[in-house]
């Protein structure tokens, strides 16, 4: 836990630190320097074994602005559930218990924190970007079972480099497409029934609108 918390103190610093950095140019303000981007995600859990089934119930929002004409930064906050479902076996819960049982297994995941790209070709048309984004997690994951279930909760630290293309139908209107392939770590800790879980990977594609 206390590794956790070192981790999200200095993501606050880091923070911190970015926003004075930018404060001068922020100081004039450009509105149309700012920019929102929406994205349906499909995300797919590896590593674990818990609930690896790749979904598409989950949202990312995302909100930029243009420090440089190739650099920007902001802030997102996303979510995600996964799902598994494990036939009936006996599960060995200790030397004395045992369970025999179906399971309909859950991960929630809600990454926020600040984000950041940069634009790799100035097109008019598309322009495609590298970028980062790093901040806390909150997950839930939850095992139901017969007519209840167990559910354990955790943070973490999270980073999830990504790489995208954004689409201008029109030159010079804000109004485009977003397509976007990631990678995500998440270091929280949860344990539910049998499952043990240290850290969290994920891979995926987002699409989405950018106003």
């Amino acid at each position: 836990m206390k590794t956790i918390y070192t981790y999200l103190k200095r993501v606050v610093l880091a923070g911190c630190m970015l926003a004075g950095a930018a404060a001068p140019t922020f100081a004039q303000w450009d509105s149309s320097k700012a920019h929102l981007i929406v994205d349906w995600q499909m995300n797919a859990p590896f590593s674990t074994g818990y609930a690896d089934k790749i979904s598409g119930w989950g949202m990312n929002f995302e909100g930029l602005y243009d420090v440089t004409p190739r650099w920007s930064v902001g802030a997102f906050v996303m979510y995600h559930t996964n799902h598994r479902y494990i036939g009936r076996q006996t599960l060995q819960l200790s030397p004395t218990e045992s369970l025999t049982t179906d399971q309909q297994r859950s991960a929630f995941q809600l990454p926020f924190g600040v984000s950041t790209a940069y634009t790799l070709c100035q097109g008019n048309y598309v322009r495609p970007y590298i970028g980062a984004k790093v901040g806390a997690v909150f997950a839930r994951n939850t095992t139901y079972f017969s007519s209840t279930g167990v559910y354990d909760e955790a943070w973490g630290f999270y980073v999830s480099p990504e790489i995208g293309l954004r689409i201008y139908p029109v030159p010079g209107k804000r109004f485009g497409f977003h397509v976007a392939g990631y990678y995500s770590y998440g270091t929280q800790h949860t344990k539910t029934l049998t499952c043990d879980i240290e850290g969290q990977s994920n891979a995926g594609f987002r699409v989405g609108v950018i106003f």
